[in-house]
Parts: C-alpha cells; structure tokens; sequence
C-alpha cells in the first residue's frame, strides 16, 4: 500500500535490520567524503526495543569503521528507543543514567534526545515512553583506538557501576598480575581510581584506552584476555576437585557401611564355659 501510494518514490524491503546490507541500497553517487557534510541518506527507524541496542553498537561500529550505511559518509540517523535508553545515550558525565552506551555513542557521533513520545501514541500501547534520538557521526572520534579496545575497556569499567573504576579496569589482566598491572594503567591514563564510572568523561576513557594500547602493545597476548573465561576454568578446576573429593567419600562410605554389613552377618559365638561355672 505504502509503495503504491508513492510511485517510483518508495521501495519496500522485506529482511532483518540487524543483517540488511544498507550500503547497498543507495546509489554511489550519493557518497561523500568523511569531512564534508552529511550525504542525502539519513536512517529513520522504530525500532523494535528487542533489537534496538544490539543494532545501534552494530551502526556505532560501523561508523568506527565508515562502512555500512557510513559507507556514504557521515550519514544521520534519528531512531526511536525505550525512554530510559535514550536516556543512556545522551546522558553526560556524572548523570546516574550515564553507561556504557553513553561513551560509545558519544566518542563517534553528536547525540541528542530530540523528544519524547508517550506511549499512548501507540498502538497497542507501550509500558514505556520512547524516546527520539539524533546521531551525526563525528569527522574525528573522540577516541582513536580500535572499536573492539575502546568497548572491552568501556564494558569493564561499568559491569561494575557502583565501585570505584579500578574494580571494573583490573579484570581486563590476568589475576596472577591484576593489582599490578591496573595500577600501571591508571597511572600511564593519569586517572584517579577513586572515580565511579559515571564520573568518567570521554576524555578519561581515551587516556584509559591509549595506556590500555600500549600495554597490550608490550604484551600482544594481553588484548585477548578474558577474566571470563579464566573465571570459567578454574570453577571448572573447582568443581573437577569437589567431584573427585565427593568420590573418594563415597567409596569410604561404602567400604564402611559393607565392613558394617559383615559385622552384622557374622554369628556371634558367645563367652566360653569354664568347668566351675555352674549350669
């Protein structure tokens, strides 16, 4: 219908967003330059909230690597997310709604909470408002790292929000060398490491990813390191321990409780007579 409505002027695909290859929906000749203005392609979506933070990394990595729909160059987007993660987008340094999704948006891209929409405006109606967000890719990041570094760092710093940044900075080392090693990175970033997450400013990560750099730079297994994984093996470790404790148990166990058995089995003879003892 819509199609119809707007002859040669509207072309429906049907695919999934999260796989749909957008830079090849456009003419080359609508491409630009980095540093020029934003070409005439912009992104409009209402986003299913299942999908939304999922595809909005996916486009901010994208942008990181000017391919996609940023294949065109700094293409606008305007989308539609749950309130409270628009919120998260666009929040500054300091805002309790300031997290991860904060600093990867705004280390690429100008953002901006244009309005909010109620949720009765909907049908059928939302639990929530939503909230319109506006991205313009920057012609430089703020941080200049590898996407996949600024977003271990980043990740690690607030999978524990509410401790100091030095908890979530020392699970990207071994624990062999980790209070060590996280010293080290916060005095290369000049960081303070009493600092919450959410005081942390873009500035702060760039520093924390620079050192980061560098250190995986001296130590190139350094970078793959997953305190997930070494977590994974040594309750692996543990449990492999426990088993083997809980066999050993219950093989004595048996061997008690059979030894218990034959005592039980075995008739019993009784004291012997003496020849005074009377009968």
């Amino acid at each position: 219908m819509l199609s119809d409505a707007a002859p040669g002027k509207l072309r429906i695909v049907h695919g999934d967003v999260l796989t749909f290859k957008i830079e090849k929906a456009f003419p080359e000749s609508l491409k630009r330059q980095w540093e020029d203005d934003p070409p005439n392609v912009h992104i409009i979506g209402n986003l299913p909230f299942s999908v939304s933070t999922p595809l909005i990394i996916k486009w901010l990595e994208n942008v990181s690597h000017r391919d996609g729909p940023f294949a065109y160059g700094r293409t606008q987007m305007t989308l539609t997310f749950q309130k409270e993660v628009a919120e998260r987008l666009t929040a500054s340094t300091g805002s309790k709604q300031r997290s991860r999704l904060s600093v990867m948006a705004q280390y690429l891209c100008s953002v901006e909470q244009v309005f909010t929409i109620p949720g009765r405006a909907f049908v059928p109606k939302p639990e929530v408002d939503v909230g319109v967000v506006h991205f313009t890719p920057l012609t430089q990041p703020r941080i200049t790292q590898p996407f996949e570094l600024v977003e271990k760092v980043v990740q690690n710093v607030f999978q524990f929000r509410r401790k100091f940044c030095h908890r979530g900075l020392s699970m990207l080392f071994p624990e062999t060398r980790r209070p060590e090693s996280t010293g080290k990175l916060l005095e290369l970033a000049d960081v303070d490491p009493t600092l919450r997450p959410r005081q942390l400013s873009v500035s702060h990560f760039k520093s924390l990813c620079d050192a980061y750099r560098q250190m995986c730079d001296e130590d190139p297994r350094l970078f793959a390191y997953n305190f997930r994984e070494e977590l994974k093996k040594s309750k692996s470790k543990f449990q492999e321990e426990d088993d083997t404790e809980s066999t050993s148990l219950k093989m004595k166990r048996a061997r008690e409780s059979t030894r218990a058995d034959r005592n039980r089995t075995t008739p019993s003879r009784g004291p012997p007579f003496h020849k005074n003892t009377p009968r």
